[in-house]
Order: C-alpha cells, then structure tokens, then sequence
C-alpha cells in the first residue's frame, strides 16, 4: 500500500482529498503546515508527497527543496491554486514530478499520481530488492552475505528472512504477528514469539554498533527498520 503525504491547509479540501486518496487504496496521512511535514518526514517513510504552495507558515516550493535535497528519489505533486507559467515552471525546477492547479478533476489527480508511482518505480534496478546498502552494512538477499565495514557476518537463513521483510518495508511498523508469520524454521516449523525475541535480539548485536542502529522496537507494536537513520 503505497502512503502518500498531503500538505494541504484548506482542512475541506485536505479532508475530501484524504478520503478520496484512501478510497482508491492509498494510505494518507494529513499534514496542514511545513512544520508538520517536516515532522512526518523525518519520523516516517512516504511513496509520495502532495503538496501546496501556499502554506501558513512557508512555501510548498521551499518544502519541495528540502525533499529533494534529503530524499530524491520521493515523488512530488504540487496541487496548487498559483497557475501562472512562472509558478509552474519553479515547480519543476524544485524537482517535483507533476503540477496540478485548482480547480482539479479528481479522476485525473488520481491518475497523475498513479503515473508518479509507476515512474519511480521503473527508476528502481530490478535487482535493488535483493540488495540493501548505506556504505557500512551491506545485505545481499541473492549470494546470502552480509557485511558490516570489513566485517563479513554470518547470517542464518532466518535472519535473512527478517532482514528482507523488515528492508523492503523500511520506516513501516511491522508487527510481531507479521514478523512470525514470515518466519519457519528450516524443517518448516512456526516460530514463537520468544525465538522472534532472541532472532532479533541476535540480529541486533551482529548488524550494529553504537553508531550505528538499523532496527527500532516500537514497545507494544513490534519493529520499524530505520536504515541507520534516528
């Protein structure tokens, strides 16, 4: 389920857009000020940003900057009611892949959004999903390697199976039922929810340092994988 953030702060119009956006499948999740949004993208993984431009406390174009800067491969829709050829063209110059004026047809938002989607998708190598690597820890899902620094890790087939999932859902809440139901022993036997503690517990120690934390508990819930970002 691809979460889109929308940043609008019209709160009828960020409403009708959630619900909309939601009804086709998506996840959003509303934020009505530059503060907010900076807020959810520090401390939450998006598939898309829908931005406006004119915001109470800043400029949808200065946010968009930002994105980019930190994270370009997220795209950028600006829905916004500054037509002119000038805003238009600053909007791309900030790097956003699309840009919608109000009034908008909803049919035609949607499917701008789902070619955003698509596009940087196909931007992605095919092989990426077998393959995890911020420069210190690398993880190769295909030749089954890990490697921390110079250090090559022994990794066992269940932590590679724990490291996919948590990887391919980066900055998601995976929780402990969805972990365990992933998981089976090499004889095909379920794990309980005390071996999923020890795994990650094991996992932890072999893939960390103190200046490095890849794996995050969220106390009730389960675990988000970070990326090595706090």
């Amino acid at each position: 389920m691809n979460k889109i953030l929308v940043l609008e702060d019209d709160l009828a119009l960020s409403a009708g857009l959630c619900f909309e956006l939601d009804s086709q499948g998506y996840l959003t999740v509303a934020a009505y000020n530059c503060q907010k949004a900076r807020q959810l993208l520090a401390g939450d993984a998006f598939d898309l940003a829908l931005l406006d431009v004119n915001l109470p406390d800043g400029s949808g174009f200065d946010l968009c900057r930002e994105i980019k800067a930190q994270q370009s491969d997220l795209p950028v829709i600006f829905l916004t009611a500054n037509d002119l050829e000038a805003d238009v063209l600053n909007g791309f110059d900030m790097g956003a892949e699309d840009y919608v004026t109000k009034p908008f047809n909803m049919q035609i938002l949607l499917r701008r959004i789902e070619v955003a989607l698509r596009r940087m998708g196909a931007k992605q190598p095919a092989a990426q999903a077998d393959r995890w690597s911020d420069g210190w820890l690398t993880l190769d899902f295909t030749a089954l390697t890990a490697q921390r620094g110079a250090e090559k890790l022994a990794i066992t087939p269940n932590e590679y199976k724990l490291l996919k999932t948590l990887t391919e859902h980066s900055g998601q809440i995976l929780t402990r039922q969805v972990l365990l139901d992933r998981l089976w022993d090499s004889a095909g036997n379920f794990i309980d929810d005390h071996t999923l503690t020890v795994t990650m517990n094991r996992l932890r120690s072999k893939i960390e340092d103190e200046q490095h934390s890849y794996i995050k508990t969220v106390r009730g819930m389960g675990y988000i994988w970070t990326g090595g970002k706090s």
